[in-house]
Formats: structure tokens, C-alpha cells, sequence
């Protein structure tokens, strides 16, 4: 198969590379950079069966050229982190509705099949949990900015189910539930690489809020193991999964782990929201998702514990702390 990945040179964009050339399949992305990094697919330059576009989706011609060659797409382009979301309100929203639009619009003149991955944040405020696929979608008010991805992120799936229903474009939605691993940065807010970083730096570990709020983490692995189940498999198109780990911790507890992991001496110190992210930021006490559909339907399950998980993002940021990015010419 020939699979195109947008925002292919993202953290989880680079490892669903690794893993389809690893399978024997041949894989073109398309990423603008924007959050992605040509770190993480610097080590596939030579791979005979990888090729890379540095782009915008919004590059029509470019865009209907790469749907065109592929089998089907992977569409991981999207704004991402909570710090960049509140910062940006603006490119969050064009980036996620504009570029799922034309993917979906391309992809539809050649039938080509599309996987769009979503998130947990569209269940927004919802608080009974676990949160199942079709449990209400409970959003908050249009002038806190945190909200704008959730609600881009559901017009995202909304078109996909709507173009497999009106013109039968093989669509998947995926929701995404805190994916962590190798290669993601702390640099947009994400929890785990930020603790490890301050811990590994011996910095005060930064709590935002009062730390009893609780999430459930996904190794990447395990979630890009389950993405490509889920495109081979015919049953789920027109579906919605969730994609995650049901075993809860608190973010006060998350920190306290991975200080004491790293062997770190750094001091925990709790941030208001206010503070780190705006005034009036809402923050959901637990995000947990069932997993039920997803384990029904291609029989997946997590495989990667918490303890597994926080070691591989130590490892993998004491291998890289004050190690140079590799510039990498665009391809033609």
C-alpha cells in the first residue's frame, strides 16, 4: 500500500511512518513544520519507500497530487497543545476546518479512504465518564478560546461522517486521548515531556491548577498500532473510536512519579490557570475513555503501562537534551 500522511513529521505523524515502512508499505507526508520537526523523520531520508513534502495542505494543486498517488490518507495535520490552541485561536480553527475540507473534498473524486483523527477534548465539559462514542459532546461558551478546538475538531468529524453518508467516501474518526511518547515536546503545553524536562533539568516541576484533575496516557505505539488496524479494516468505516488507556492518574500524582523516576530533586510548584494559559480557563476534572467499540471491533488494547510509558520519554529526552536539529533540505 501507498499511504499519505498529513502532518507526517509530527510526533505521532513520525512514529505511524516508522511503523507502515516497517510493514513494507510506502509512505509520503506532507507537513508545513508548524509544530512537527524534521528531527523526527531525519532517520528515514534514505528509506527507498519514504518521501516528504514540506507544504501547507491549503496548496491545492500539491494536495490533489499526493491524494491522487496514495491508496488511502492518513490525516493527522491539525493545531495541537492547549497552550497553542488558547494562544492562536484564530489558526486553530482555519487550520483544522479549512484543511479537513479539501482533504475530504480531494479524496472524494478518487474514493480514496481517509482516517481522521480527532480528540478527546470534543467531549468538552461532558463529566460522566468514561466517555463513550456516542455520549453527548457538552462544549463550553464561544469566548473562552480553549473551546475553539474542541469545536473545530467536531466539524472535522462531522464532515467526515457526512461525506461517507452523502457520497460514500470511506471515512474513519478517531478520538485521540493523550498520546505520549519519544519525540513529543513539552513546548504546546503537553503534560508528560514538560514534567520530564523540568525534572530532568532540576527545575520546579509546574503544576497547573491544584493537581486532583486526572487523565489517562496512551503510549504512541500502542495508538499508531491501533490507527493502522483500523484502516484495514473494512468494518470501520463510517465509524467513530476512541483511542486510548482507561487507567486514571492525577496530575499531582503524574508529577510525583516521574520526579522520583528521574531521580530528580526539582520541587513541585502549582501555576493558577490563570497564569499559564487565561483568565476564566476551564480545565475538566477527568478524561477517561471507554475502549469497549475499539476492542469489539479489531480487538485492540493498550500493551504499554504508565511506568513503560514515562520511562521511554526520559530516556528519549536525556538522549536528545543539547543535542542539535539536523537541517534537511525540502524535496523537490
Amino acid at each position: 500500500m501507498h499511504y499519505l500522511i498529513t502532518g507526517g513529521a509530527g510526533f505521532v505523524g513520525s512514529h505511524l511512518t516508522d511503523q507502515l515502512l516497517g510493514r513494507g508499505h510506502r509512505v509520503t507526508i506532507l507537513d508545513d513544520l508548524s509544530t512537527g520537526s524534521m528531527r523526527n523523520i531525519s532517520h528515514l531520508r534514505e528509506h527507498d519507500h519514504f518521501r516528504y513534502f514540506i507544504d501547507t495542505m491549503l496548496n491545492a494543486p500539491l494536495l490533489a497530487e499526493v491524494v491522487d498517488e496514495a491508496d488511502a490518507v492518513f490525516h493527522l495535520a491539525a493545531a495541537v497543545g492547549v497552550k497553542l490552541i488558547v494562544e492562536s485561536p484564530v489558526r486553530t480553527i482555519e487550520t483544522n476546518v479549512r484543511c479537513t475540507e479539501l482533504l475530504l473534498s480531494v479524496a472524494s473524486k478518487k474514493n480514496k479512504p481517509v482516517l481522521i483523527t480527532s480528540t478527546s477534548e470534543v467531549y468538552g465539559k461532558n463529566a460522566e465518564v468514561p466517555f463513550h462514542e456516542e455520549s453527548d459532546l457538552v462544549m463550553g461558551p464561544t469566548t473562552r478560546g480553549r473551546w475553539s478546538y474542541a469545536c473545530s475538531k467536531a466539524i472535522d468529524e462531522f464532515l467526515a461522517i457526512a461525506y461517507w453518508r452523502e457520497k460514500k467516501l470511506p471515512t474513519i474518526v478517531v478520538r485521540l486521548f493523550n498520546t505520549v511518547g519519544p519525540r513529543q515536546t513539552g513546548r504546546y503545553g503537553m503534560v508528560i515531556p514538560r514534567f520530564v524536562e523540568q525534572a530532568l533539568e532540576g527545575a520546579p516541576i509546574t503544576v497547573y491548577g491544584d493537581g486532583t484533575n486526572s487523565r489517562c496516557f496512551t503510549h504512541v505505539n500502542d495508538a499508531v498500532r491501533a490507527l493502522i488496524l483500523l484502516m484495514e479494516s473494512d468494518t470501520a468505516i463510517g465509524e467513530v473510536y476512541n483511542i486510548g488507556n482507561n487507567q486514571e492518574i492525577t496530575i499531582l500524582e503524574l508529577a510525583e512519579r516521574i520526579r522520583r523516576r528521574v531521580g530528580s530533586s526539582s520541587e513541585i510548584s502549582f501555576v493558577p490557570y490563570s497564569v499559564a494559559y487565561e483568565e476564566n480557563f476551564e480545565d475538566m476534572p477527568r478524561r477517561m475513555p471507554s475502549i469497549e467499540k475499539i476492542r469489539d471491533a479489531i480487538g485492540w488494547t493498550p500493551r504499554i503501562g504508565l511506568d513503560p510509558l514515562l520511562d521511554s520519554v526520559i530516556h528519549y529526552h536525556r538522549s536528545t537534551m543539547a543535542v542539535p536539529v539536523v537541517a534537511i533540505p525540502a524535496a523537490s
